[in-house]
């Protein structure tokens, strides 16, 4: 079994004991959300970092830009507000549908100004030791939001929030949890996962995933962003 196996049965024997407490604790203390209602798996890498001042989150946005900008909570509720109704699909084999809310990358880059030579997007969560890229022209598609909502209801930190990347258009360890730093670069650096043996495309490729919204029933994908499901 390859590093890039290895690694996979892990993370995905991780997903599954996830799978089967996520949403206990929430229920205790009366916090439960959808994503509790619905089990998503819970799975923080670096180690769950508690909890986060919604209120006080700023997410500093650098690199390759004319105006480099720290946008403050309060910021980006004041940016045009987009809802996605698309899919976070984990690499650990599990998906997961709903309106995902917060502002389209290309809206914050409409403020902070990207220079012509950028090509990769670089995105750090809280404590600086998750990171991971995407290419530009992928940060720019329409569903690609630094989000904060999920069916209405605010993300909290057992699912990334108080903002996160959501893209669904690669494998979920490409959507970073609880963002406090996104860098525009004009070359690639592989990110925590990618260092540890994930693709660096982030590609979704054909397979089975657990339908999060059908009672974590196996279904077939195809390739890319999962709309829809194949026949069994």
């Amino acid at each position: 079994m390859n590093a890039y196996k290895r690694t996979i049965f892990l993370v995905a024997f991780c997903m599954m004991i996830s799978f089967c407490t996520a949403g206990e604790n929430k229920e205790e203390d009366q916090k439960m959300t959808k994503l509790h209602e619905l089990r998503t798996p819970i799975f923080w890498a670096e180690g769950h970092p508690g909890d986060l001042n919604r209120e006080n989150w700023k997410v500093e946005v650098t690199g390759l830009c004319e105006h480099p900008t720290t946008f403050t909570w309060k910021d980006l509720m004041d940016l045009p507000k987009t809802v996605a109704d698309a899919r976070l699909t984990s690499v650990t084999r599990w998906s997961v549908r709903g309106d995902w809310g917060g502002v389209k990358l290309t809206d914050i880059f409409d403020r902070v100004k990207p220079t012509e030579d950028v090509t990769y997007v670089r995105f750090w969560s809280i404590g600086l030791e998750y990171d991971t890229s995407i290419p530009m022209e992928t940060a720019m598609m329409d569903r690609t939001l630094l989000a904060w909502e999920f069916d209405g209801e605010l993300l909290g930190e057992d699912y990334g929030g108080p903002v996160r990347i959501f893209c669904p258009y690669l494998w979920g360890y490409k959507s970073a949890k609880s963002v406090i730093k996104i860098e525009l670069m004009d070359h690639y650096e592989p990110g925590f996962w990618e260092q540890r043996g994930y693709t660096d495309s982030g590609e979704i490729i054909p397979t089975k995933v657990r339908d999060i919204n059908d009672e974590g029933k196996v279904k077939k994908i195809p390739g890319g962003e999962v709309r829809e499901f194949l026949d069994d």
